[in-house]
């Protein structure tokens, strides 16, 4: 099931917040919550749903086990078998395959093997349980010792399936204590309306153009095709991922729960550092919070910080995905991290326009990196963009800026800083505020209207 799906809309969203505000006591609420939650991922996932609950199961003994180790060495080997048993399941389903593949390439033997399903958002959830488990172990938490409620963090609906990435500190208190009031139905009620449309028209559309770009997967040849695909590529990405987020974050604040932003309008930013401060922000505080720290962080020498930085940035590559553009993806943002850790003082001497062109140039190129799987379509493309094709237009790309003339305007509009500017002016005049839960209630609409006529289209991430 998908936040943009009418099954969802019409029949899930409507019934479940009929069920759990018609109950006033919090356990009622949860139980409704923790049910609806596990039909919502059985709905995709009927078998795999058992996987969560073994996970959570899994990882709620362990606590409780270290809760009750009688020295430091019994909870480390507690924590130990917990971070273990977690992250196998995620090794076996996403990466056996790729591994194995491999391998037989290497060796030149035929390996037979076939592939399982990979569970939807286990990577999401995997992470989650982990952020428990080891800051029981920390002292930051305390242990959870009703599983029901840990269940409740692990399944909660809105930001199962792909993220953001809620670490169980977060959101500990409100599992136990939690209201809702007008305001925060109000605002979630707008936060998810928005980011539905974000969806719907943007993300949705962008990719139907995409299709147009790049048909079959072949890069395209002329400087403008390359770019404008590049960007195109870009937007659907940003839509369709920020777009899950807004509407988690907005169902979250309507059933009580308050989640981190996980975006800040990334392609604004000026230096590879701050587009990772911006980009996917529950990804970058795991790895900072749960890999980079403990390996040492820079405490330990420039040397090993560069080797922790080359171990976290390989992680996030693979996080994404078993495959190797993946990986190269990940060591392009590890290398331009440490080029601009190098440069940081003439970067910063540039005019602020220098800075964020430069930094746009890059992240579209990194962008490419992360779309094909074949390496010399890659090669194709980045040379393309800088003028190795066979020309500056063709015929494809002109015809596709005639069509979508008024649509790509809007659409970098959509991927700029003006909400922030518009709630800071909301604050002043109430006036504005309520004109922006009328335009959300229209968006809204407009949607429904769009996914009435469009086919199933899953959300990107649900891959992760």
């Amino acid at each position: 099931m998908v936040f943009s799906g009418l099954t969802f809309l019409l029949l899930f969203l409507p019934t479940l917040l009929i069920l759990y505000f018609l109950s006033r006591d919090l356990r009622w609420r949860n139980g409704v919550l923790v049910v609806f939650s596990l039909v919502f991922y059985a709905w995709g996932e009927p078998v795999m749903v058992l996987l969560l609950l073994a996970t959570t199961l899994f990882n709620y003994l362990i606590a409780r086990a270290m809760d009750r180790a009688a020295s430091p060495r019994g909870k480390k080997l507690w924590l130990f078998l917990g971070v273990a048993g977690s992250l196998a399941g995620l090794l076996y389903f996403k990466y056996t395959g790729f591994f194995l593949s491999n391998l037989s390439s290497l060796l030149g033997v035929k390996i037979a093997f076939t592939a399982p399903r990979l569970p939807i958002g286990i990577s999401f959830y995997t992470f989650q349980i982990l952020t428990y488990t080891v800051d029981v172990y920390r002292g930051k938490v305390g242990v959870q010792k009703n599983f029901f409620r840990l269940l409740l963090y692990v399944s909660c609906f809105p930001q199962l399936i792909a993220g953001p990435i809620v670490q169980y500190g977060d959101v500990a208190a409100a599992l136990e204590s939690r209201t809702t009031t007008a305001e925060d139905f109000v605002d979630g009620a707008r936060r998810f309306l928005l980011g539905l449309g974000k969806k719907v028209i943007l993300a949705n559309i962008s990719g139907s153009i995409l299709l147009e770009c790049l048909p079959d997967g072949a890069a395209p040849a002329s400087v403008v095709g390359a770019w404008v695909s590049a960007i195109v590529y870009s937007l659907h990405l940003y839509f369709d991922f920020s777009a899950y987020s807004d509407m988690a974050i907005g169902l979250g604040r309507i059933l009580g729960f308050t989640y981190k932003e996980n975006f800040n309008y990334p392609y604004f930013s000026i230096s590879p550092t701050d587009l990772w401060r911006r980009w996917h922000i529950s990804l970058g505080s795991f790895f900072r919070e749960y890999v980079y720290f403990p390996l040492g962080g820079s405490r330990k020498g420039k040397g090993r910080q560069l080797l922790n930085l080359l171990i976290v940035w390989a992680l996030t590559g693979l996080w994404h995905g078993a495959a190797w553009n993946y990986v190269l993806w990940g060591l392009y943002w590890y290398v331009l991290q440490i080029a601009h850790k190098a440069v940081e003082k003439p970067w910063a001497r540039m005019p602020k326009f220098f800075q964020w062109l430069l930094n746009f140039v890059l992240t579209m190129i990194g962008m490419m990196v992360f779309y094909y799987n074949d390496q010399g379509a890659l090669l194709v493309h980045v040379a393309a963009m800088f003028g190795g094709g066979v020309g500056w237009l063709d015929e494809g790309i002109l015809s596709v800026l005639r069509q979508y003339a008024l649509f790509l305007p809007i659409a970098c509009v959509g991927a700029a800083p003006l909400v922030p500017r518009l709630k800071k002016l909301a604050e002043k005049r109430p006036a504005l505020a309520a004109l922006g839960t009328v335009f959300a209630v229209l968006v809204g609409l407009l949607s429904l209207l769009f996914l009435i006529r469009q086919s199933y289209n899953p959300f990107i991430y649900f891959r992760f």
